[in-house]
């Protein structure tokens, strides 16, 4: 019998920011997505400052650097 086995250590490969969701394709296939209001700081972010982003850690971590923000992939899985 199979079983699936759930990743533990999930990565980002990319990530969109809309006017309402903050979206994350994972490398498993997976694509994440949580309100932009959970976000103050990407809310209030211009379209060019929402698309400067940078994968940390090895896809574990997402930052942008305009904003001094950074949200874990992990931290949006348990929300």
């Amino acid at each position: 019998m199979n079983t699936l086995e759930i990743d533990r250590h999930p990565v980002a490969v990319n990530v969109s920011v809309t006017e309402a969701a903050l979206e994350v394709e994972l490398a498993d296939g997976r694509k994440i997505s949580a309100p932009i209001v959970w976000f103050p700081r990407l809310e209030a972010a211009t379209e060019e400052e929402r698309n400067d982003w940078q994968l940390l850690g090895n896809g574990q971590g997402i930052h942008w650097p305009r904003l001094d923000e950074d949200i874990s992939v992990l931290g949006l899985l348990s929300t």
